[in-house]
């Protein structure tokens, strides 16, 4: 039976999502991405072009797919970042990708999603604070820094392993209730 190219593109994304998520760009190996996927090297070439565009390619989409599933309310910061939570929670992989985008030599700039998301966010977060919705004991950006590095705590952790269901003893659901107090008690200050 032939197989459409769009069915082998997607079996090496999904294979390499895996692959990059456990061992990151560097320790990658193209052979088990396309032994997983089911195809041969070439094709791996042929559609995406060296293990680098690979994995640019699969981070930027995984990345827009955050951007996409999780609303983005600057006025109930705390219940985008449950959200982020629960997204997070769901989908590690995403977590892992980005720390391996951070963490792997290259000059790998932000994906398009990402780097606009970003921008919007804060852009979204000054005007809330320009007119008394939002405190202004921190500039826009570090806000938001700080309400994706509370989201980012556990899941990290759990994305590397140190949870099915616990983390430190802590279920997931009360992890998202501290996240979501702690982004409140931010905001009052």
């Amino acid at each position: 039976m032939a197989r459409s190219a769009e069915e082998t593109r997607r079996k090496i994304f999904d294979a390499s999502a895996a692959e990059f998520a456990t061992h990151g760009i560097s320790g990658a190996r193209v052979e088990r991405i396309t032994a997983s996927a089911g195809v041969n090297n070439a094709l791996l070439y042929r559609y995406f072009g060296s293990k680098s565009e690979l994995f640019d390619t699969v981070f930027g989409a995984l990345a827009a797919q955050v951007v996409e599933a999780v609303p983005f309310a600057p006025d109930d910061l705390p219940a985008y970042a449950g959200a982020l939570v629960d997204y997070y929670t769901d989908h590690p992989e995403v977590v892992l990708l980005a720390a391996w985008h951070r963490l792997e030599p290259g000059d790998r700039p932000l994906p398009e999603a990402i780097r606009k998301s970003q921008q919007d966010k804060t852009a979204a977060i000054e005007e809330a604070q320009a007119t008394g919705r939002l405190t202004t004991t921190y500039p826009a950006a570090d806000l938001l820094n700080l309400v994706w590095s509370l989201c980012l705590t556990r899941t990290a952790a759990d994305a590397a392993g140190f949870r099915p269901e616990h983390c430190d003893g802590v279920p997931v659901a009360e992890h998202k209730r501290m996240v979501i107090a702690a982004v409140t008690a931010i905001l009052a200050s």
